[in-house]
């Protein structure tokens, strides 16, 4: 016998409709646990269901009857109409039958992270030819693109099901189920599988502060599980969970109970690495955001797991040893670091606060994840051309931007496309990356800059930690340089030139002396107390100790 369940402990009647009875209502009966349940015996196979029941939502009329997918759906269906889908062997419940190969394998730390965020659909399909892409396995295509480039960490933008084809994700309907335009569960855990095969973990962008607005449990039981209007009207993206409501009947808070059930399954489910929390913010609750993390982090056990929250603006409260997340989105590096490649000003006090988080009161090295692009903003060179930059200038622009966020203090993240001087703005429509660009000369070497830059924060211990000291600054010439350090010797040292002008022979004290190598152009050079380098409009160069 296989049993349905719905908790739904104020309605008053429920029933099970599925291929399976003919689409006829199965009367459940609701226990005192708030629980409606009904058994069915059912041969091994792949099933259609749904809930039909009296919803007490306001803005049905009372005592509607309402058809509602199972709101811990693990699998959707469109097929005459949208559907639950349950798979079956031996009187059980399953998800599917992957079989993963590579648990066993050595994943990074959260303080050696190279984070590459990326829409599935619009990752792929903007190839030179006629082959239809965007789903988990033309992801899984491109994992040696992106293991040439060397990051080790993919972050999905929102891959639970929402209503129709093309979305950002951010209007989750259905939980616990893979958006079936994205593929299967299956298709899902081959490509976490493959890239932990080649050392690369995946963070999972996950919405907690809200759901779409025809996502079951809204249709069941508004109240009892949303907040029944907004909280901040100015600033809201579909009915937002109400984490502070308890019911004192059955001793629980209902919507948390939910989010831990999510949290845990994908953990466990899917083998995911860690999770961004979109919105973070606006769900205003640090007492539930802790309790959440730790679901999560209980469910990963002793592998590395990150969590990330986007609290715009960034506060130090939602990280560290108070905070319930391990970091957070660095919303103000990207716009900080962006107008100062626009030329717009020169901050020294600004600059030093964006390159160095403990400034403004974030502490260790895996606080504050920083990026000059992101779904949110679109990219670097789209942001340049609006002012006036274009072509060799933007590339030696980007170039500079790049090297800050790899050197600062912080995890760094890259935007699909960033990495070789894709141009796109921000658009919710689609927005396919065009992959013709890399065979351009311009863009084949920022993708090589970007692939330096990567494996020089892989190999040099400095760069993951929170050691830095700026060692000169000059708000004349807007030239900038810092230093950063670990315990094991190693040294990396950025000298950053914000501004039009080429110094000729410039002067750097406080290297140390000893030979440096610098990266950016591949050579050794001996400092007896002060350096001395060409430095050009708008660069930076890297020096790393012998």
């Amino acid at each position: 016998m296989v049993e349905f369940t719905l908790f739904a402990p104020y309605n008053e009647e429920a029933a099970l409709i599925a291929e399976f009875t003919d689409w006829e209502p199965l009367a459940m009966t609701r226990g005192e646990d708030g629980v409606f349940r009904v058994q069915v015996p059912l041969a091994d196979g792949t099933y259609r269901y749904k809930f039909r029941v009296r919803s007490k939502s306001w803005f049905f009329e009372e005592g509607a009857w309402v058809d509602v997918v199972d709101p811990y759906a693990t699998a959707i269906d469109h097929e005459g109409g949208e559907n639950g889908v349950v798979r079956v062997r031996g009187g059980e419940r399953y998800v599917d039958d992957y079989a993963w190969q590579h648990d066993e394998a050595h994943l990074p730390p959260d303080h050696a992270l190279a984070i590459y965020e990326l829409h599935v659909a619009d990752f792929s399909g903007g190839e030179d030819d006629a082959h239809e892409r965007g789903d988990f396995r033309h992801v899984e295509e491109k994992l040696d693109y992106l293991q040439e480039l060397g990051v080790n960490a993919l972050e999905l933008m929102p891959v639970q099901a929402y209503p129709g084809d093309h979305s950002w994700g951010y209007n989750p309907r259905h939980f616990f189920a893979v958006h079936p335009g994205y593929g299967t569960s299956e298709d899902l855990k081959r490509l976490v599988d493959a890239c932990h095969g080649r050392g690369m973990r995946v963070i999972l962008d996950m919405v907690l502060n809200h759901s779409e607005s025809e996502s079951p449990l809204t249709q069941i039981d508004h109240d009892y599980w949303y907040h029944h209007e907004p909280t901040d009207p100015n600033n809201t993206w579909g009915p937002e969970f109400n984490y502070e409501k308890y019911d004192e009947s059955l001793g629980t808070f209902p919507a948390r109970k939910f989010a831990g059930d999510l949290v845990r399954f994908w953990v466990e489910e899917y083998h995911i690495d860690g999770i961004r929390f979109d919105a973070a913010k606006h769900i205003a609750s640090h007492d539930f955001m802790t309790w959440v993390v730790g679901e999560a982090k209980r469910a990963a056990g002793v592998k590395p797991f990150y969590t990330i929250a986007e609290h715009i603006p960034e506060v130090p409260e939602i990280v560290g040893q108070e905070g319930p997340m391990d970091g957070c989105w660095h919303n103000g590096f990207y716009h900080g670091i962006t107008a100062h490649l626009k030329g717009e000003r020169f901050d020294l006090d600004e600059l030093k606060g964006l390159l160095d988080g403990r400034r403004k009161g974030f502490t260790g090295p895996t606080a504050l994840v920083n990026y000059i692009a992101s779904h949110d903003h679109g990219h670097l060179m789209a942001v340049l051309a609006e002012a006036g930059i274009h072509d060799a200038e933007a590339f030696r622009r980007a170039k500079l931007g790049a090297a800050l966020t790899f050197t600062a203090l912080g995890v760094p993240m890259l935007w699909m496309g960033s990495e070789f001087g894709e141009y796109k703005k921000k658009q919710l429509e689609e927005a396919k990356i065009d992959w013709p660009l890399l065979a351009n000369e311009a863009n084949r070497g920022l993708f090589a800059y970007h692939q330096g830059l990567v494996a020089l924060r892989k190999e040099q211990g400095a760069l993951q930690t929170e050691n830095l000291e700026f060692i000169h600054e000059n708000d004349e010439a807007r030239v900038l340089a810092f230093k950063r350090w670990d315990e094991g010797g190693s040294q990396v040292v950025v000298v950053a030139n914000l501004s039009d002008q080429h110094h000729a022979s410039y002067c750097v004290p406080g290297l140390g002396s000893g030979t440096w190598h610098e990266w950016t152009k591949d050579y050794d050079t001996d400092v007896a107390g002060e350096l001395t380098l060409e430095l050009g409009p708008w660069e930076a160069q890297v020096f790393v100790k012998r």
